[in-house]
């Protein structure tokens, strides 16, 4: 949990970042919903977004205050924002999630596969034991629900049948990030996991991280590949998470 402590640096670190993250792919327009982490709200996302609207999404957040679990309503509320985004741009719409809000991207696509683009997740626990997280507790305290009635509705180790990216870091001080690895998907090969040298609070500030997700958005419908990680410093950056 100490390691946490580098997230006010991760953000500082945009600023020297600031020159490369400019020359980030552009994007096509199309719409992007970004889901905030536990106990956070669309204030933590603003950065990124903002970010990802500079380089030619339509972006929105979830526009429902803090997020406390999916308490009644939630994702019912989260469900007609995808279906009414798409119905107004026609357009199928990407999905990024933080932590928590990341299991509502991956959830929300499976139940929408012909409304959604594309998944990204950040710090999502989604493979691991629904005990893996240093925030478990923190996640019934807030929500009041108990967290292993929760994961039992639904089969989060399965991917989305359709573009999926996991970033993770093995520096995370609130999810183990075993617990963020998709593992080979049979029926969906469109899957990878991309670590990033991230604390799971700066993740979201991460110059890294935004690179990765600009990378990711920007491949065009249906010709999606993956990550490719090139020599030196990018190497550096984006290590193998097979290695």
């Amino acid at each position: 949990m100490a390691m946490e402590f580098r997230a006010p640096w991760e953000m500082s670190s945009l600023i020297p970042a600031w020159p490369i993250l400019r020359r980030a792919p552009v994007g096509d327009g199309h719409s992007v919903i970004v889901f905030p982490g536990l106990s956070a709200s669309d204030g933590s996302t603003m950065p990124l977004r903002s970010f990802l609207g500079n380089l030619g999404y339509d972006v929105s957040g979830w526009n429902q205050g803090f997020n406390f679990g999916p308490r009644a309503g939630i994702l019912q509320t989260a469900r007609q924002q995808v279906l009414d985004t798409y119905k107004a741009t026609g357009n199928k719409v990407s999905l990024i999630g933080w932590s928590l809000g990341g299991i509502y991207a991956r959830e929300l696509a499976k139940e929408l596969p012909d409304h959604v683009r594309a998944v990204i997740t950040m710090g999502t626990p989604f493979a691991g034991s629904h005990e893996s997280t240093n925030a478990w507790r923190l996640y019934e305290l807030t929500s009041g629900r108990p967290i292993h009635r929760e994961v039992e509705q639904f089969d989060l180790p399965k991917a989305p049948p359709m573009p999926t990216t996991s970033i993770f870091s093995r520096t995370d001080g609130v999810v183990a990030w075993p617990a963020s690895i998709q593992a080979p998907c049979p029926v969906n090969p469109l899957t990878e996991n991309l670590e990033v040298f991230a604390s799971h609070i700066g993740l979201g500030l991460n110059p890294a991280a935004w690179w990765a997700v600009a990378d990711r958005l920007s491949q065009s419908e249906g010709q999606w590949k993956h990550f490719e990680r090139k020599r030196g410093m990018h190497g550096l950056i984006f290590p193998d998470p097979t290695r």
